[in-house]
């Protein structure tokens, strides 16, 4: 018998076989691997593994139809509550929410809910199962700005109750970050975005692309306009944060936004497309998040030696536990407690090295993490040609500089209200990193989620 404390090993790619190509990295369960893994759910009455989910997933109630051998009822179950089920059992930091929370986890380890929701998802696609079909439309026009996470949530929850809703993506594919930020091999474009992206079209919602709210039209024209009764701004957080420091403007630096952008939207990678990309021998990651993980290990799939540099140690690290373990497992180089000063050039301006200064942890700042302290006549020198600078990103404030009486905070974050998602306009809804800054897909799904239901409620009481 199966050791009840301890999750069924989940299968993965070999460290240096997927360290030279692009496939997904985690492999997944089959269905036998899965009806026994959520054998190991304790069906808790109150269950606190949906507390942790911010779409609030009958977690139990789905895997006690996988314990039984039913995933369509399984998917079903699902589909209530998350549009993009395949995507959170990929992406999701499980271990700090459902499986964080997870009562089996107290004595064993927690039950492997992501991998779970991931191969119920799959199985659904493979075999054609759809979500279920929305209500009849009640005629209420309502737009959404954005096709990442947050957008594709609050646009499926409306269509569901009903609401003729249209989405208006900028870039020529949607997706929004799913698709420009998250790599290849640990998110598939065209086997897993894209067709739950089609999930949600089924639905009935439409989707524009090329079009920038603030250039192509406004939201104001939106709604005066075009006859959308309410909005959700769900625009993501795409403008990058940079040091100051000197050498950043050199040739060979990229942020981690552009640098993911050119690979996994434009297929940078590949050689069959027409949009390259340096491909540095030695390359510098500056952070420690998850888009610090995604761009070091694509740098490294791309035939660098990587290293990471990161100013607290790794108990401080905020990418998953997930994400840092397997980019060990890859060969990435972790410089730690390592601060850059300068990022050195040469004569024509390119990139020849990047100075940094040995630190040491100090007092808890805000963050409540010791606050990293500079060590006096520490520095030195890493040898490198590229430097990714992963610091973070703000929302472009492009919509909100043209929206009348959209109010900002000193961040340009968009203010709304954390349960509704109703911001200072009327009619005009806001979700994900263009409120919070950039953060997970799973909690900009939560907003997403939120604001529809806030926009129901509104459209319904203006009536």
């Amino acid at each position: 018998m199966a050791d009840v404390l301890k999750k069924v090993p989940v299968r993965e790619q070999e460290p240096k076989v997927r360290a030279t190509n692009f496939d997904e990295v985690c492999l997944g369960y089959n269905k036998e691997e899965a009806v026994e893994e959520a054998q190991r759910c304790l069906h808790c009455k109150n269950a606190k593994c949906v507390q942790g989910c911010p779409v609030n997933i009958n977690i139990p109630d789905f895997i006690g139809e996988l314990k039984e051998g039913n995933v369509e009822e399984a998917y079903k179950v699902i589909s209530e509550s998350s549009a993009l089920p395949a995507i959170c059992g990929r992406v999701c930091p499980q271990e700090s929410q459902c499986e964080g929370k997870c009562i089996r986890g107290i004595k064993g380890e927690p039950v492997s809910i992501g991998k779970l929701e991931r191969f119920v998802a799959d199985w659904a696609r493979e075999n054609g199962i759809k979500p279920p079909t929305p209500q009849e439309k009640n005629g209420k026009k309502v737009a959404v700005i954005g096709s990442g996470p947050s957008g594709l949530t609050c646009a499926g929850d409306l269509a569901k109750l009903g609401y003729d809703v249209t989405i208006f993506e900028a870039l020529h594919e949607p997706g929004g970050v799913l698709v420009y930020g998250i790599p290849e091999f640990r998110l598939p474009k065209l086997d897993v975005v894209a067709k739950e992206v089609e999930n949600v079209k089924s639905l009935g919602v439409k989707i524009e692309t090329n079009v920038i709210i603030g250039k192509s039209v406004t939201i104001d024209e939106l709604m005066d306009e075009e006859g959308f009764e309410a909005v959700f701004i769900g625009s993501g957080a795409g403008l990058p944060m940079f040091m100051g420091i000197p050498g950043e403007t050199a040739k060979g630096v990229f942020s981690a936004n552009e640098y993911l952008t050119r690979n996994n939207l434009m297929k940078a990678f590949r050689d069959d497309y027409d949009t390259p990309i340096v491909h540095g021998k030695k390359v510098a990651v500056v952070g420690g998040g998850n888009v610090a993980m995604d761009a070091a290990r694509t740098a490294l799939r791309l035939g660098a030696e990587v290293h990471i540099i990161y100013r607290r140690s790794e108990a401080e690290l905020p990418a998953r536990a997930e994400e840092v373990h397997h980019a060990k497992e890859e060969g990435i180089i972790f410089d730690l407690l390592t601060n850059p000063t300068e990022i050195l050039t040469d004569e024509n301006d390119n990139v020849c090295g990047i100075r940094c200064i040995r630190m040491e942890l100090g007092e808890p700042d805000a963050s409540g993490r010791r606050r990293p302290v500079e060590i006096p006549g520490s520095e030195f020198d890493i040898e490198v040609d590229t430097v990714i600078m992963s610091l973070g990103t703000s929302p472009n404030p492009l919509i909100s500089s043209t929206t009348i009486g959209l109010d900002v905070n000193r961040k340009k974050c968009i203010i709304a209200d954390e349960e509704t998602g109703k911001t200072s306009k009327d009619g005009v809804y806001a979700g994900g990193d263009a409120v919070t800054g950039a953060a997970t897909v799973i909690l900009a799904m939560g907003a997403g989620k939120a604001a529809a239901k806030g926009i129901h409620e509104f459209l319904n009481n203006k009536n």
